[in-house]
This record gives C-alpha cells, sequence and structure tokens, in this order.
C-alpha cells in the first residue's frame, strides 16, 4: 500500500515513477512485474495520461527468494557444525586431560605402593633401635658406676665423644627420624586418598578427607614460598558422606587451591586460603536459602588475594583461557572442574571475586547424588 501510494504521488507530480510491483493472477498465483511508468504533462504541467513499461521479473524473483533460503539454511548448518565442532574439541581435551589424571593415578597409587613397604620397614625398626639404644646407654652407665678405675684408652675415648651430649641427643634424633617416617606415610596415604583408583564409579566419601590430602600434596607450596608461608584457616562444619566421585572431587579441589596459591604468589603478607564446609538443606525451614528439598555439601575456597576484574572473572571456566605465563598452566583446569562439578554431579560451581577484594571458588555437591542448589545463594561470600 505504501508502495502504491508512492507511485501515485510521484506520477501525479509529473516525475517518473520506477519500480517491482507483487501482482496475483486470475489463478490465484502471484507474479513480479518491473515496471516504469512515464506521465505525459499537458500545457499546464499536469499529467493527462501515463505510458507502462513492464517486465516480467518473475523467474529472477523465484531465484533470488530460494537463493535467500538456501543463505538461511547455509548459516544455520554452519552455526550448527560450529557447534559441534566446539563439542569435539570439548570432549577430545577431557579425553586427554582424562587420560593425563588416570596415567597421574597410576603413577601416584604405583608410588604410594612401593613406597609403602620400605617406609613401614624403616618405621617399625625405628621403635625397636631406640629400645636397643636406651638399653646400651645403660649398659654404659651401670660400667661407669661399678666397673672401677677405667683405662686411660676408655677414658680418652669417652672424653671425646662427649657420652653426656649423646646420651641426650640419640633419643631426640630418633624421635624426629620417627617424624620423618610418619610425615612419609602421611603423603603415600595422601597419594592413595587422592588417586582413589580403587574407587571408580560414586560411593559416599569424606569431603574433608579429599580436602586435607589435596592440602597435604601442596604442602611444598604453602610453605616453600621465599617470602613467608600461605596461612590455610579449616572452617569445617559437619559435613556428612557425600554421595561422588572422589577422584574427580579431589581433582577439583586440586585445581581450585592451585589457582589460588598462585593468586597469593605475588601477594604481601599476610596470605590466606580459607576453607569452609557446610551442609545446606532444601526446603522451607531455610528462609535466607531457597532451596529445591534435599540438602547439599557447600565448600567454599576463598584467598586475600588480588581478585580478579569482570572480564577475567567471566571468562574463567572457558577451556584453554588462561592469565598464567606459557608454559604454568593449560587454561583447563576450572573448565574442566566445571563440568566434573555442575554436568557429572548436577551440582554447582560460583565465582565471587572483584579487584582488590580476593577470589572465592563455592562448590555445592548434592549428598545425596540429586541436582544441586540456586547458583544465586552461592553468590553471598563469607
Amino acid at each position: 500500500h505504501h508502495k502504491i501510494a508512492n507511485l501515485w504521488a510521484t506520477i501525479s507530480r509529473g516525475d517518473i515513477w520506477k519500480g517491482e510491483i507483487k501482482n496475483r493472477a486470475k489463478d490465484g498465483s502471484y507474479y513480479w512485474v518491473d515496471t516504469t511508468i512515464i506521465p505525459f504533462l499537458d500545457e499546464a504541467g499536469q499529467p493527462f495520461q501515463y505510458f507502462a513499461i513492464r517486465f516480467d521479473i518473475t523467474g529472477r524473483k523465484l531465484v533470488e527468494e530460494a537463493l535467500q533460503k538456501s543463505k538461511a539454511k547455509l548459516k544455520r548448518q554452519t552455526q550448527q557444525l560450529q557447534g559441534t565442532l566446539s563439542e569435539l574439541q570439548r570432549a577430545q581435551t577431557q579425553l586427554v586431560q582424562n587420560e593425563k589424571m588416570t596415567a597421574l593415578g597410576q603413577i601416584a597409587a604405583g608410588l604410594a605402593h612401593e613406597i609403602n613397604n620400605p617406609v613401614s620397614f624403616i618405621f617399625g625398626n625405628i621403635a625397636h633401635a631406640d629400645s636397643y639404644i636406651k638399653d646400651l646407654l645403660h649398659l654404659i652407665e651401670l660400667y661407669q658406676n661399678y666397673g672401677g678405675p677405667l683405662a686411660p684408652e676408655i677414658a680418652a675415648h669417652l672424653e671425646e665423644m662427649d657420652l653426656e651430649f649423646m646420651s641426650e641427643d640419640l633419643p631426640k634424633l630418633l624421635a624426629s627420624m620417627k617424624v620423618g617416617a610418619e610425615r612419609i606415610r602421611e603423603i603415600v596415604l595422601s597419594l592413595r586418598n587422592f588417586s582413589r583408583l580403587d574407587e571408580s564409579g560414586r560411593k559416599r566419601v569424606d569431603i574433608h578427607e579429599g580436602l586435607d590430602s589435596t592440602l597435604l600434596l601442596l604442602q611444598h607450596r604453602l610453605h616453600g614460598m621465599s617470602d613467608g608461608a600461605i596461612e590455610v584457616i579449616k572452617a569445617y562444619g559437619n559435613l556428612p558422606a557425600v554421595e561422588c566421585c572422589a577422584a574427580d572431587m579431589n581433582q577439583v579441589f586440586m585445581s581450585i587451591l592451585s589457582n589460588a596459591i598462585d593468586a597469593l604468589e605475588s601477594q604481601p603478607d599476610p596470605r590466606q586460603i580459607k576453607i569452609c564446609t557446610e551442609v545446606v538443606a532444601g526446603g522451607d525451614n531455610h528462609e535466607d536459602l531457597p532451596l529445591d528439598a534435599g540438602s547439599y555439601a557447600v565448600i567454599r575456597i576463598a584467598d586475600n588475594g588480588p581478585g580478579m576484574p569482570l572480564a577475567v572473572k567471566n571468562r574463567i571456566f572457558d577451556p584453554f583461557f588462561t592469565t598464567k605465563a606459557v608454559g604454568y598452566g593449560t587454561g583447563m583446569g576450572l573448565s574442566i572442574s566445571y563440568q566434573i562439578v555442575v554436568e557429572k554431579h548436577g551440582g554447582h560451581l560460583c565465582c565471587i571475586s572483584e579487584p582488590g577484594q580476593g577470589t572465592e571458588l563455592a562448590v555445592a555437591i548434592p549428598v545425596g547424588g540429586s541436582t544441586g542448589p540456586d547458583p544465586s545463594l552461592l553468590q553471598k561470600p563469607l
């Protein structure tokens, strides 16, 4: 209608109109004509008749429409292909990472098994050695008290070896060896807990045990800083056993804690990582937590590092996105953590961070394997 009004306005002024018109034929089908209308003017400059030149362009129009449709179809197919390709890339990365984690788990389990025997041997024998040494020291004491005058050579040797100091120091030395052996046993246990190869699939596990074994494996980084150690504050709640895949959850804790340590490396003291755990129950009895029925284990890991700008925060779960220098990170840790928590366990993984405010990652896992809580409740910082 607008086009026809424009046509009449143009030729009424005495101007030539040119355009395409869609007409309906008697049989109901449409056809297109390319039309030029030339007005003839009288002495007063008014049009008194019109000359129309028309070309049928229906064929061209049909081709154009078909072309538009095929372009739109091609665009849709390209988008689908791109989606499939990124899905394949993600699946491939996940496979590679799973292979790596399985290999790492097997190495860890193998090491744990290999180290366990000699350490048990050392640990078991220290107690006997301690007892024997105490007996020998007591025997020397008895000789000194009841053995009469000492031969000059023995007296000189006793003077040289400082028996009094040795008697005091030997038990201390054995005690520290015992502590060292105990420490190796703990690390071996952590390696076994971390790899959890004997526990494929889901089962009810102690989340705190997983956190502690991961922290123990990161001990060298927490304490090995050139400018002071990182303090770990544990505020563990009373968590029940959670139905999950233990090795996967340990991998999530390892990624989040490693990132927290990285963030604190350039920070001045005090440097802290705070780990809070709590059970959040669904239902009506929680006004501040609008949850579905069921209960959830919420694990919050917060650092007092530099925090991150919004542009970085929005991308931390993207595959291959990393802020670390080349060779220090693949950008896969949090992406895989997200898949483990959200897709594999039906939970939530949220990040709360602002520049200068530190960073917190909140993990929520359904205790019984149901769906997780509303992600908005995780946005309340510690």
